[in-house]
């Protein structure tokens, strides 16, 4: 399955650690992230993972654009409760985007880990029979 990994600034540290616990689910995947993110993954977890750009600089655009192409199967999307009104308009679309798309997405850990464990059961297998 290819998964998409975001995370805002206070929360990249968060999916770092995420990755590393799960690393033996995760490397059996194909991974792809906004800049930074995946730079920090890739860099202390050892996992490959595509990079996109920065999320300031369209990395989740052109992540949005994967998944309208339905080359996403899975979002990982840490995001900050706190952040401010005006950044969150493109979060919204990307949300938006998986809903249309019915991609399984997880805004916070507690999710991350709910469709982490359902992807190592095969829970998600049905992914790969849409695309067929």
């Amino acid at each position: 399955m290819n998964i998409a990994l975001i995370a805002h600034d206070k929360k990249k540290e968060l999916m770092v650690q995420f990755c590393i616990a799960y690393s033996g689910i995760l490397n059996k995947h194909t991974l792809c992230a906004t800049g930074t993110t995946g730079k920090m993954i890739s860099e202390v977890s050892g996992l490959q993972v595509q990079r996109f750009l920065s999320g300031a600089q369209g990395g989740a655009q052109q992540i949005s654009a994967r998944i309208s192409c339905n080359e996403i199967d899975m979002l990982l999307f840490f995001r900050d409760p706190l952040v401010v009104k005006d950044e969150r308009s493109s979060d919204l679309e990307i949300l938006r985007i998986c809903d249309m798309h019915s991609i399984p997405v997880a805004t916070n850990i507690a999710t991350a880990e709910v469709l982490i464990h359902g992807l190592e059961r095969g829970d998600l297998d049905w992914r790969n029979i849409l695309k067929s």
